[in-house]
């Protein structure tokens, strides 16, 4: 093994064995490990969500219990109606899927899209957050390395996530569970301490509401605008709720059931600190104050009483575990942003190398493009939340509001044969009410102070998904004419007078193809070798490699298959050739990476037949440039490297389409 490659199992760890019967069951969480990892992005926004809202208040703090109320009753229902979602696609995809397969093909890319965003933006903000916090407890000048430290935990969460979801998120279970320890202990402690405060909380609300209705500055219509207005900057709080039917192919068995109960976990717990922190709030009267959070504040007032030492320590204990949540939240963004763009890959509408897996079977280009994307975010904004903060939630309420709207379509039409309905499209129709209703009091409050940016990006990257999508339907409609030569082979078939192939002589002129496939572009190359050198080889030799990706690796089962098909459609070719009088064999393998597994079996056929020679097939576009290249692989260029390097020849054949 060279430098690199231990390296690489020392910092990534090394190749998972695909073929373990077990490995599904292996790499998936449960719904404990789940919501660590996905309900830490909801739980982190309690450190800033309640906070902007409280303080959008101002001086009529009582109407908090309002926005308290609004905000639980929001989480039940989305948390509801993606539960509702997770049973209709049951194999994940989430936002992207079910505008999609509900709505249009258009809408699914404007749904993918803005989850790519928004996930890229709960890095970012996340990260940032959770270096204003750590840095909030070290001395001023040391603010100074706070962009520096908020890049290396971007680097290390982006490496951490190359070795695998299961690995990213225990790693982070005894902060996570720190962190509600703490926040529940608060929570109850003051509650229960103030607890014959609660009817003068109650007056208190009935107070402010009817003086707001009376001074006829604000009225009726002012107050509800002041109370809107506090419920839409709150609406971080909701970010991470759709990242489970996102990645539900990576939930342990049975799938449904684990991502249910993960959203069960999610609804209480996300309800139960913003409407406890909000009340909190209230019940001590918390103020702003200039350099600290409310949450430390309130931290501050509830261990006023307590001994010096057992104070202090709560409050940086619950600090601390506030830091460490909102970057464990960025995990949320490296777990459901590179499924969004592999799912989107598969559909070709971002480049197909977004569905490749790694030897750690992790879509690792995914990953490695949302912690550049963050990293380059961070760098631009000077890590800087107040800047971030505009730009975050807009887009997850535009999947948000597709999603339900989806359902409700479908609810509708399948209403005749679903005896229920009623009551779900009740749910999913609440939903797209609440949700829709946030999204525009989002874009009315934040489009001008720097909201539109997020909304030109997202229609820039769906423009550039219809430009790849539009390029591969080309690239297809191109290849029509390659694929008429198996229709002419099947045809040929049928009419060509049979022949004993004869038997193996090794030691003959053996000619190897590298093939994807019964198509077009394999039989091309192979009828261009019989034409090229006629009568000079006397075996032939198929080579094929299934691939595993985002799109197939998906259980057991779909390995399974995936091996079979990969059989069947080398030894057509077997069939082929040993019909027209020809010793023909055929040998396939199953992998991630296709050049290390076509290099070893090449290896194998050369030591079998030492006068082998490796021919494939690549395609040539006429206005070839970066971006066209980005879009296809050229994996026999990398093959042909490798097999100049033992001392073996391949030669490619030009395709020009």
């Amino acid at each position: 093994m060279n430098v690199f490659g231990a390296f690489k199992n020392l910092v990534i760890g090394r190749a998972r064995n695909f073929s373990d019967k077990r490995i599904f069951h292996n790499m998936s969480l449960v719904a404990l490990l789940a919501w660590v990892g996905l309900g830490a992005d909801g739980l982190s926004s309690s450190c800033y969500g309640p906070e902007a809202a409280y303080l959008a208040l101002k001086s009529h703090t009582y109407l908090s219990l309002f926005v308290a109320l609004a905000s639980v009753l929001t989480i039940v229902v989305v948390c509801a109606s993606y539960s509702q979602i997770i049973e209709q696609f049951p194999t994940g995809g989430g936002g992207y899927l079910v505008a999609s397969k509900l709505l249009s093909p258009t809408l699914g890319v404007i749904s993918g899209c803005a989850l790519i965003g928004d996930y890229i933006l709960t890095i970012a903000l996340s990260i940032s957050s959770g270096a204003d916090a750590a840095f909030s407890m070290l001395p001023p000048e040391l603010l100074k390395y706070k962009i520096s430290c908020s890049v290396g935990v971007i680097v290390f969460l982006t490496l951490l996530n190359l070795r695998g979801v299961k690995e990213s998120v225990i790693l982070w279970v005894p902060v996570f569970f720190v962190f509600v320890g703490t926040y529940t202990f608060a929570i109850v402690w003051a509650i229960s301490a103030h607890f014959g405060e609660l009817p003068g909380i109650v007056s208190g609300v009935a107070t402010d509401v009817r003086s707001s209705y009376l001074d006829p500055h604000i009225g009726l219509l002012g107050l509800f605008a002041v109370l809107l207005r506090a419920y839409s900057l709150g609406a971080g709080t909701y970010t991470g709720i759709e990242a489970v039917s996102n990645g539900l192919n990576t939930l342990r068995e049975p799938r449904v059931q684990t991502g249910k109960r993960t959203m069960v976990y999610m609804a209480v717990s996300l309800s139960f600190v913003v409407g406890g922190l909000l009340l909190a709030y209230l019940l001590y009267h918390v103020e702003h104050v200039p350099g600290k959070t409310l949450n430390a504040i309130l931290f501050e007032k509830i261990s006023a009483g307590w001994p010096a030492t057992l104070g202090k320590g709560f409050v940086i204990a619950a600090m601390v575990s506030s830091a460490a949540l909102l970057v464990i939240a960025a995990q949320t963004g490296f777990f459901g942003g590179p499924r969004v763009l592999a799912n989107m890959a598969v559909d070709r509408w971002m480049p197909t190398r977004f569905a490749t897996l790694s030897d750690r079977l992790v879509t690792q280009n995914g990953v490695i493009i949302m912690g550049v994307a963050a990293l380059l975010l961070v760098l631009c904004t000077g890590a800087l939340v107040e800047k971030l903060v505009i730009l975050y939630s807009i887009n997850v309420f535009i999947t948000f509001s597709l999603s339900q709207l989806g359902m409700v379509r479908h609810w509708w039409q399948v209403r005749a044969k679903e005896p229920g309905w009623k009551k779900k499209i009740s749910v999913n129709g609440f939903g797209l009410l609440l949700t829709g209703g946030i999204l525009v009091l989002l874009c009315v409050a934040k489009f001008f102070e720097g909201g539109w940016i997020t909304l030109v990006v997202t229609g820039a990257l769906v423009g550039v998904a219809f430009w790849v999508k539009n390029h591969y339907r080309q690239t297809q409609k191109k290849l029509h004419r390659l694929n008429e030569l198996v229709a002419a082979a099947l045809a040929d078939d049928a009419i060509v007078q049979e022949k004993i192939p004869p038997p193996c002589d090794a030691n003959a002129r053996t000619a190897v193809f590298l093939v994807n496939g019964f198509n077009g572009l394999g039989l091309h190359t192979l009828l261009a070798v019989v034409r090229m050198f006629p009568k000079v080889y006397q075996n032939f030799v198929f080579v094929q490699v299934g691939v595993l990706d985002a799109g197939n690796f998906k259980g057991a089962d779909e390995v399974e298959n995936l091996r079979d098909y990969s059989r069947q459609e080398v030894q057509r070719f077997v069939t082929y050739m040993g019909k027209r009088g020809f010793y023909s064999e055929a040998h396939f393998a199953l992998g991630t990476d296709i050049v290390e597994e076509a290099a070893n079996l090449c290896r194998d056929i050369a030591e079998k037949f030492p006068q082998a020679q490796f021919f494939a097939g690549q395609l040539v576009f006429k206005d070839e440039s970066f971006a066209t290249r980005w879009l296809h692989n050229h994996t026999v260029f990398e093959l042909q490297r490798r097999l100049y390097q033992n001392g073996r020849a391949m030669l490619i054949l030009p395709i020009q389409v």
